[in-house]
């Protein structure tokens, strides 16, 4: 690592330590020649899988249009920051863990209900309408049905009026 401040390709490291929980190690530098500290950051570079488009097309992986899938459908619900970028990191770590060098849309828009179905049922509604294209009411129904069957006992059901009526925002709002 050259000196960012005299240029000197000599430089030794004074500290290391584990950051961002585990995935980067900062280190702390000195150079040997002007004697001046600077830190330093280090990460393995993972690279993701390309995405192919239902019409052939093929796109680099873009976390932030995935992200932004996730916020728009989670818009208004009671989902922490914190659960949103942990959703965001196990789908990436299913895409890497693939070992496939490209990912077909459709995978990937499975992924991202296999994880709002365990954030929020109504945010999880919200997306699959859009990314199945419902047609009418009666495939939102069928939807929510399919869904609260699989929810089985004790859980809190999906209030298919909120869902409908009101976009997924809460009727006292």
């Amino acid at each position: 690592m050259h000196c960012p401040f005299c240029g000197e390709a000599d430089t030794k490291v004074i500290d290391s330590r584990l950051v961002a929980e585990g995935d980067q190690v900062r280190r702390r530098r000195e150079c040997v020649s002007c004697h001046e500290r600077f830190t330093t950051f280090e990460s393995a570079e993972l690279v993701m899988p390309r995405v192919v488009k239902q019409d052939g097309t093929r796109q680099p992986f873009d976390e932030e249009k995935l992200r932004a899938g996730l916020m728009k459908a989670l818009e208004k619900r009671p989902v922490s920051i914190e659960k949103i970028d942990a959703a965001l990191n196990r789908i990436r770590f299913r895409l890497r863990a693939s070992g496939e060098r490209e990912v077909k849309s459709m995978q990937l828009g499975e992924e991202v209900m296999l994880e709002l179905r365990q954030l929020d049922k109504v945010a999880y509604v919200r997306f699959a309408s859009v990314y199945r294209s419902f047609q009418d009411i009666n495939e939102f129904k069928e939807e929510i049905e399919r869904l609260t069957a699989q929810m089985g006992d004790g859980a809190e059901p999906v209030d298919v009026a909120q869902v409908l009526a009101n976009n997924g925002e809460s009727k006292d709002k």
